[in-house]
């Protein structure tokens, strides 16, 4: 070999790290889809329990059919009559309960309900049966599982000690043959409840985002029963998490099998590259993801880089452009200078990651404990030349990312809409826009909405008209072991905004350094403004 063919061969030898650095480096970059497990529910240990419970009431027992093995698939709804019977019955409460793939635990003594039913017994109202939480706020079954809100009035149930908080108390539970694997330094903790030892083994009772949760598996799924508390001292307006035990422990104690069917066991989906466009935007940028304003983190933390993208949506807001930048520290200063003096204004590319942003709010996701929970997403103002006609400011729509179900009670500020198929177990959040219209609208509980579909306009409502800048702020939930964790929407905005605008975005600046992932004590008080309702708020 000639001296420059070695020369040549070395340098390229000494090029190859370099090259696979980069390719990495390139692939780390890249947009992920989330990977999400499927359980394998365990139909005979359902079926067992709902033959002791309707045991229970020797006059309804002879109407359900528990057959011995049959040479059908366990997916066969033949298979399992009496789960067949069972649905026809609650399916007149809970409507398309039969749609759920895991039992369907609900505080409904059925078998009472037809006890009384066989014996001509004085119609009672539906709460007798459900431990006198009133009658279903939310019940929605689809192909990964089922939700459920319910809510226990002021001095309602027997035996319940008395509390301060003046509202009712809303319980959800979820049951779900997916969940989401999340990096998550908070998960799988919590203490048992020595009361509620023997009904659930596995039960872990903890503090989390806001929630206090109840996580216990049954029949291989996993289960999770959440009510929205503070931790800190009990308050009229302001449910405290001491206050919320006995309600979610009276819930949990009243659980019985309520409906479900047997569906096609899941397989396990893989993250895998995210799909986008391959034309390049010749003017959208974006900041990388966890690349948050200097110093705007809690404890003065930075951001957390996820380049997940957690679901394939119709951004949120009906047009372009739109800025996705801070609404808290824009316009602080240090010292003589601005904070992001190198970011831009509002309304400008490039976008910027606000996620992990100081707030009061737990979020596991980011490095420090507390964040924002979600993005806020600003639209472009109206260019001079626009008449009213074209470009109101005050109406500049908010749509529905995906076909979803509506989660969200009368005055509540938040809307939630969630997505319950064969692949996705997902909720996606706004805030901001006016509750009154919102009522007025009926975007509440139950309702169904199309991708796409106005849902409102971009408001500032906080608490009160005027509260906040006008802007929405968006957020993500996905389902794990824990519960409904927030996780960062980043990423899956970018991507659905590119596809509405049918251009790659190009991001700029250096990928930030992935920050270690550390859990940390949940404060003693959380006094925030808007906590209850699990909203975002300005910094003043």
């Amino acid at each position: 070999m000639g001296t420059k063919a070695f020369r040549f061969v070395a340098l390229l030898l000494a090029a190859f790290p370099l090259l696979i650095a980069g390719s990495a480096a390139r692939a780390a970059g890249e947009f992920k889809t989330p990977a999400i497990s499927g359980v394998r529910v365990e139909w005979n240990a359902a079926l067992d329990q709902l033959r002791s419970e309707i045991g229970t009431q020797p006059a309804v027992a002879p109407a359900f059919t528990f057959p011995g093995r049959r040479r059908l698939p366990a997916f066969d709804p033949r298979s399992m009559p009496a789960l067949v019977q069972l649905n026809a019955v609650t399916s007149q409460i809970f409507t398309g309960i039969g749609r759920s793939p895991v039992p369907v635990l609900l505080p409904f003594d059925a078998a009472a309900f037809l006890d009384a039913q066989l014996k001509g017994a004085p119609s009672l109202s539906v709460s007798h049966y459900q431990a006198d939480f009133r009658p279903v706020d939310l019940f929605d079954a689809g192909s990964a599982g089922y939700d459920a809100v319910f809510s226990l009035e002021p001095g309602a149930g027997d035996g319940m000690p008395q509390r301060i908080f003046a509202k009712p108390v809303e319980v959800q539970i979820t049951g779900s043959i997916l969940t989401y694997d999340l990096d998550d330094p908070l998960g799988g903790k919590g203490e048992p409840v020595k009361s509620l030892a023997a009904q659930f083994p596995d039960l872990r009772r903890f503090i989390r985002e806001g929630y206090v949760r109840y996580a216990f598996t049954r029949f291989g799924v996993p289960y999770v029963v959440s009510i929205q508390c503070l931790d800190s001292t009990p308050r009229p307006r302001r449910l405290s998490c001491r206050e919320a035990y006995p309600v979610a422990e009276r819930f949990l104690k009243a659980l019985r099998v309520a409906g479900g069917l047997p569906s096609r066991p899941r397989t396990d989906v893989a993250s895998e590259t995210a799909e986008r466009p391959l034309a390049a935007s010749s003017d959208f940028t974006y900041r990388p993801p966890g690349d948050i304003i200097a110093n705007s983190g809690a404890r003065k933390q930075g951001g957390r880089p996820d380049f997940a993208s957690y679901s394939q949506i119709r951004f949120p807001l009906e047009r372009t452009p739109a800025f996705i930048h801070s609404q808290s520290f824009r316009n602080r200063r240090s010292g003589d200078r601005p904070i992001d003096e190198l970011a831009g204004s509002n309304s400008s590319y490039p976008w910027r990651d606000n996620f992990c942003e100081a707030r009061s709010f737990n979020v596991g996701q980011c490095s420090s404990g507390f964040g924002h929970q979600g993005e806020d997403i600003r639209p472009a103002p109206c260019p001079p030349e626009a008449d009213a006609g074209s470009c109101d400011p005050k109406q500049q729509a908010v749509v529905a990312a995906r076909d979803a179900v509506v989660i969200r009670s009368l005055k509540q500020q938040a809307a939630t809409l969630q997505v319950n198929s064969r692949t996705e177990h997902v909720r996606f959040r706004y805030m901001h826009m006016n509750p009154a219209a919102m009522d007025a609208d009926g975007i509440l509980n139950g309702r169904h909405v199309g991708e796409g579909e106005k849902i409102g306009v971009v408001s500032n409502y906080l608490d009160h008209p005027n509260g906040t800048s006008r802007h929405l702020h968006f957020d993500v939930q996905v389902f794990t072991r824990d519960g409904w964790i927030w996780v960062n929407p980043y990423v899956t905005l970018i991507s659905a905004y590119e596809r509405l605008i049918r251009a790659r975005g190009r991001g700029i600046g250096p990928q930030p350094a992935a920050s270690a992932a550390v859990a940390h004590a949940l404060p003693a008080e959380v006094n925030h403004p808007d906590a209850q309702e699990g909203g975002d708020t300005d910094l003043k």
